[in-house]
């Protein structure tokens, strides 16, 4: 324990905040967060049945990417010998060992779910997922026919012998292991097949010839396991002993020497094509998989047995997702039309809202339109000289992109910072880079060593002999797919103090410019940690004041030690604190004399939660910021981040009221404990649903299936 002197001159006994126990750490909060998304699946009263279906796809998406990225860095620790402990105190073998156990329990808990009670379910409804195998000898007839004409050109089997070497297999693909002899008999011969990536894995029988739509029900099969009962067409004249699926997955994170690379374009299209290359961090099979067959993969993919994964039925089960394209709106969510505020009361004219008022859009709940219309305005309206963007993820065919290329046809400056850098986002980024600079806009892809994650447009317009700034800030990319399903706040504003600092931002990272006086904006890496520090510090000396400190954070990941310790302190001194945090979160809420004035929610629902918001009462002077960082170590060390204040304080009711109806949720809110674990909410109070009510309330649209 330390000491410390309090206000009356005596010494105070501080806790210590080094302490491993007071920390959960980041891998295994990660896991947790995954598991509630799996939950989303599970609980046969969170959602319609095919959403149930996608929360499977979206749980085993995220666990493929968790270990191409983070399971391969700590194995690279691993490897490299170091022994360096986490905050919480665990080793890089001690992490591989617990994210094993809990992994290898919660893929029994999704194959439980999904065959035991889902697919069932489905095939109640009318949607059967069947076996090759259990079809009428006509129907495999059919299907075989089917195989010979749009499966089997695609394929290309592989040998494995003295005169063949162990074929290259890329990330994330679904391969076949066969072991097969001569017709005569003889030598035990053995070949891979891939199952392509590049056609549908789900095969609707429903739209293949010979099959006829039998009472309305819909029919599907697994890709493989077509391709698994006609591999006597890809090895003619050999016997098929047996086959076994097996899938890996590699360490997928691109390393760039930037000091080293000359073109960052070139070496980010290098660094994508080595992905494919990288070290398998998790080999999957099925168990009945014979021991010889499990050895020969590992000693040739080099896999240790802690990265082999014994997995029941379908591998890869991310592919679930197309489920939703089937057409039974009467197991899908509700759908909606989202209001548009600004169409509503300035007839669409994006120039004439903001030059009202400041302008605060809650996305989904509101339309991402109106970003989209910022551009599209800007870019054919002859009074706007320039418009400058920063793109982090922006999807394919973007609205946005096309219409930053029709501002630069039509003589306009356009600059725009494209994020290369952006995770699995790279080619596409690539794509749009390229086009833009091709139609004259001047690309740039950020500074050296730092992502931009920054979420950023400035337009300047001419005005009655004056130039005029316009703004749009927001916590969420500039991408409509996501705006339709990710939670996120849009601001639109000319506030002259914010556009300086925005210009001087968008000077740093298009030239060389060095400004580091951000006086209203939290940018990263330059002051985003110190300033948050200090308005919690600010919050303590308010609470011994007025006994009234208190503090919202509203974000994706809290991560950061130091920032995590300011808050203990903070409780320490009785500030009140409230964390809505949908993933990982380090901190541990509830410790008697630590934590015990911190709680701490995660939402997870049909929407992503994704808006970062960070509230001080600061002794009724309300401060409330908005942005794109999240209190992780990259976000503040690593990455070119904005928060942004928000002055009209006609708005900060209104996200206030946001964050008290998020915290009152008790139907998809989890509540974490002093231990770390994460429970549902059980009161008396009646439900609240903030998803739900956040559609009601803002008054969208809902068009109901009855």
């Amino acid at each position: 324990m330390l000491t410390d002197i309090d206000n009356n001159g005596k010494a105070a006994v501080l806790p210590n905040l080094s302490d491993p126990s007071l920390y959960v750490n980041r891998e295994l909060s990660w896991i947790y967060f995954n598991q509630r998304v799996l939950e989303e699946a599970i609980n046969p009263e969170a959602h319609p049945l095919l959403e149930r279906v996608k929360f499977i796809s979206i749980f085993s998406s995220n666990l493929d990417e968790f270990f191409m990225i983070r399971v391969a860095g700590i194995e690279d620790q691993l490897e490299a010998g170091i022994q360096k402990r986490t905050i919480d105190g665990l080793t890089p073998a001690e992490q591989l060992d617990q994210i094993r156990a809990m992994v290898l329990q919660q893929l029994s808990e999704r194959n439980n779910c999904l065959y035991n009670d889902l697919l069932p379910a489905m095939q109640q409804k009318g949607i059967e997922f069947v076996r090759v195998s259990a079809l009428s000898a006509t129907k495999q007839k059919a299907l075989s026919h089917y195989f010979r004409k749009e499966i089997y050109p695609v394929l290309t089997p592989l040998a494995f012998d003295t005169g063949h070497p162990f074929p290259f297999m890329s990330n994330l693909s679904l391969n076949l292991a066969i072991e097969m002899e001569d017709e005569e008999g003889g030598i035990l011969k053995f070949a891979r097949v891939k199952v392509p990536s590049i056609l549908p894995r789900l095969l609707l029988l429903n739209s293949i010839k010979g099959f006829s739509d039998e009472c309305g029900i819909i029919r599907f099969i697994w890709l493989e396991d077509l391709i698994e009962n006609n591999l006597s067409h890809l090895f003619p004249k050999m016997r098929i002993l047996q086959s076994h699926l097996f899938r890996l997955i590699r360490d997928a994170d691109i390393e760039i020497e930037e000091d080293e690379a000359g073109d960052l374009l070139e070496t980010i299209k290098q660094g994508i094509r080595s992905r494919r290359y990288g070290k398998v961090v998790r080999l999957d099979i099925t168990p009945a998989m014979p021991l010889s067959v499990r050895k020969l993969l590992m000693k040739n993919l080099e896999v240790a047995e802690r990265n082999v994964y014994e997995i029941d039925g379908a591998l890869g089960l991310s592919s679930l997702i197309d489920i939703l394209k089937i057409d039974r709106p009467d197991l899908k969510d509700d759908s909606f039309v989202p209001r548009n505020p600004i169409e509503e009361q300035f007839g669409g004219d994006i120039f004439k809202a903001i030059r009202t008022k400041d302008q605060l859009l809650y996305h989904p709940y509101d339309s991402f339109q109106p970003v989209v219309d910022f551009i599209n305005q800007a870019a054919v309206d002859p009074l706007v000289l320039s418009i400058k963007q920063t793109l982090y993820r922006v999807g394919s065919n973007s609205p946005i992109v096309h219409a930053l290329m029709k501002a630069a046809e039509e003589g306009k400056q356009v600059a725009v910072l494209v994020e290369l850098k952006a995770r699995f986002d790279e080619e596409n980024n690539i794509v749009w880079a390229q086009a833009l600079e091709d139609v004259g806009v001047h690309v740039a892809y950020g500074l050296r060593g730092l992502k931009t994650h920054a979420k950023l447009t400035l337009v300047v317009r001419r005005e009655q002999q004056r130039l005029k700034r316009y703004l749009h800030l927001g916590t969420g990319n500039y991408n409509p797919a996501t705006g339709k399903i990710y939670t996120d706040y849009s601001l639109f504003t000319v506030n002259e103090q914010l556009a300086n600092e925005v210009a001087e931002l968008f000077n740093a990272l298009t030239g060389y410019s060095k400004h580091t006086g951000y006086k209203k904006l939290l940018v990263s890496p330059i002051n985003t940690r110190q300033r948050i520090i200090e308005m919690i510090e600010r919050e303590v000396e308010w609470n011994r004041k007025e006994k009234k400190g208190r503090i919202i954070m509203k974000m994706n990941a809290l991560v950061d030690p130091t920032t995590i310790r300011a808050l203990y302190m903070a409780s320490c001194e009785g500030v009140r604190i409230d964390l809505i945090i949908r993933g990982i979160c380090c901190l541990k809420p509830g410790i008697p004399g630590i934590s015990d004035n911190i709680r701490v929610i995660s939402v997870i629902g049909r929407f992503l939660e994704h808006s970062r918001a960070y509230y001080f009462y600061n002794g009724g002077k309300e401060e409330l910021y908005l942005g794109s960082a999240d209190l992780m170590p990259r976000n503040l060390d690593d990455r070119v981040e904005t928060l942004f204040p928000v002055f009209d304080k006609s708005l900060i009711p209104k996200v206030m009221a946001d964050l008290d109806l998020i915290l009152s949720d008790n139907v998809k809110a989890w509540q974490m404990n002093a231990d770390g674990i994460y429970l549902t909410i059980d009161n008396d109070e009646p439900k609240v649903n903030s998803q739900a009510l956040f559609l009601t309330r803002s008054g969208c649209k809902i068009n109901y299936v009855n």
